[in-house]
């Protein structure tokens, strides 16, 4: 089976803003999920553009809206990740939580940037983690983008104020190869 990703609002929006979310469907056709609560987040009038480009992908099925039911274990998990954390454990948002609750409960993979939120929930729960640094280099081992483009759309997602843990995509990818072999 293949692991439905679910989006929070941070990653989503590194591709939204600068009209790069097309790699997306090329790299996870029929994976992407959009948790509710992100959704709405992204429905604030003051960005209009960055909702109007997500139901762009939602109206020609290239992703996908999924709430959160009340009676669900989805929303127990979302209920004590924004409002009643365990010991030890932070309060996080909305975007953060409904994609770690909707991912524990489909055995999914968590898109975001938020590390410091979610590391602890990642782990607690065993679930896959991606970044908008690991799908700029998927889309680069799978031919989608060269090391330019990539540090193209890297400098135009940092001037729209993403926080992606690197000042370039090839530094990005120099410290994703030192990772790895270590």
């Amino acid at each position: 089976m293949i692991d439905p990703v679910f989006f929070d609002t941070d990653c989503l929006c590194s591709f939204l803003w600068v009209g790069k979310e097309g790699i997306l469907p090329l790299l996870y056709p029929g994976r992407i999920t959009i948790p509710h609560p992100v959704y709405t987040e992204l429905s604030n009038p003051r960005i209009p553009h960055l909702k109007n480009r997500l139901d762009s992908l939602l109206s020609e099925n290239l992703a996908s809206i999924q709430g959160i039911d009340i009676n669900s274990e989805e929303f127990q998990t979302y209920f004590q990740l924004t409002e009643a954390p365990a010991a030890g454990h932070a309060i996080i948002g909305n975007g953060e939580a409904s994609a770690i609750a909707l991912a524990k409960s489909s055995h999914g993979i968590v898109a975001s940037n938020n590390l410091s939120d979610i590391t602890a929930y990642i782990e607690k729960f065993n679930l896959k983690n991606i970044t908008t640094g690991d799908i700029l280099t998927d889309a680069l081992e799978k031919e989608l983008i060269d090391e330019a483009q990539g540090n193209i759309i890297w400098t135009q997602m940092l001037s729209k104020r993403r926080r992606l843990g690197a000042s370039s995509f090839t530094e990005y990818l120099k410290k994703h190869i030192a990772a790895d072999i270590t």
